[in-house]
């Protein structure tokens, strides 16, 4: 799918979720700043971050906050680890033909 051999990451943080611009941001930022990490371990290949529930603001005041920042990290921590060690099927060639031949 990808000319090169890399590992591909996305980040969606939807404003359902994370209301504040610079709370989507903040997220945003440690999500490529974790998985930059030498130590994330990630497979080759794309994968895309979704965050799928909200922080509450009652908890997390400031989206600059340092206990804001440490739960987004040690949640992707845990992501990631679980994506490190997820099993990466093998590349499969688009075929010649899609289509079987009529002989």
């Amino acid at each position: 799918m990808f000319a090169s051999d890399d590992v591909w990451l996305g980040a969606m943080v939807p404003k359902r979720w994370a209301r504040r611009a610079v709370t989507r941001n903040a997220i945003k930022r440690q999500i490529y700043t974790v998985s930059a990490a030498p130590d994330a371990g990630l497979p080759r290949a794309a994968h895309v971050v979704r965050l799928r529930a909200g922080f509450d603001r009652k908890e997390f005041v400031s989206a600059s906050s340092d206990k804001l920042k440490a739960a987004v990290r040690a949640e992707l921590q845990q992501l990631l680890a679980r994506a490190a060690r997820a099993p990466v099927p093998p590349a499969v060639p688009p075929s010649a033909s899609s289509s079987p031949s009529s002989s």
